[in-house]
C-alpha cells in the first residue's frame, strides 16, 4: 500500500472508485462514468487543489480530493471528497490517508483540516474516531429547487 499525490491520469480510476464507493449501501447515490469524472475534475482544476490516492497492486483503492482554503484565522485544507473502496474499508486505510493529509497540512503550515459529512452515515463516526470535532457554530443549510 502506498499513498501518493494525485495526478491527472488518476482521475478516471478515482471516478470509477467514487461510483463503487457511493452507489451502494449506505449512500445509494447514482453516479455514472460521465458525472463522476466531471464532478471530480471540478475539484482537480482548482488552483489550490491537493489530492492524494492510496494505491495497492497498481490499483487506486482510496482517494482524497482537497483544496487549500484561505481563512482569517489561518489557512486550512478542506476535504471535498474522501472515500475508500468498500472492499478495503475497516482495515485502517482511511486513517492512514488522514494521517498523510495531516502531514501535508503540517508541512504546509496550515491551521487545520475542515470537511462536511452526512450526520446520518457511518462516516461521521469515522471522523470522530479520528479526532475531528463536530462544529457547534456551523449549520450546513440548503434549499432544494425541484
Amino acid at each position: 500500500m502506498e499513498i501518493v499525490k494525485m495526478k491527472h491520469e488518476h482521475l478516471v480510476p478515482c471516478a470509477k472508485l467514487l461510483i463503487e464507493a457511493y452507489n451502494g449501501l449506505p449512500w445509494n447515490n447514482n453516479w455514472n462514468d460521465d458525472s463522476s469524472i466531471k464532478y471530480l475534475m471540478e475539484y482537480f482544476v482548482n488552483p489550490s487543489f491537493a489530492g492524494f490516492i492510496i494505491i495497492e497492486d497498481e490499483k487506486v483503492i482510496g482517494a482524497a480530493f482537497c483544496h487549500e482554503k484561505t481563512w482569517w484565522t489561518g489557512d486550512e485544507l478542506f476535504i471535498d471528497e474522501f472515500y475508500i473502496s468498500p472492499v478495503f474499508q475497516h482495515r485502517g486505510l482511511g486513517t492512514e490517508l488522514l494521517k498523510h493529509i495531516e502531514n501535508y497540512v503540517e508541512k504546509r503550515k496550515l491551521a487545520g483540516i475542515t470537511l462536511l459529512t452526512n450526520r446520518h452515515m457511518p462516516s461521521l463516526d469515522f471522523y470522530v474516531k479520528n479526532k475531528f470535532t463536530k462544529a457547534k457554530h456551523i449549520v450546513f443549510m440548503y434549499k432544494e429547487l425541484k
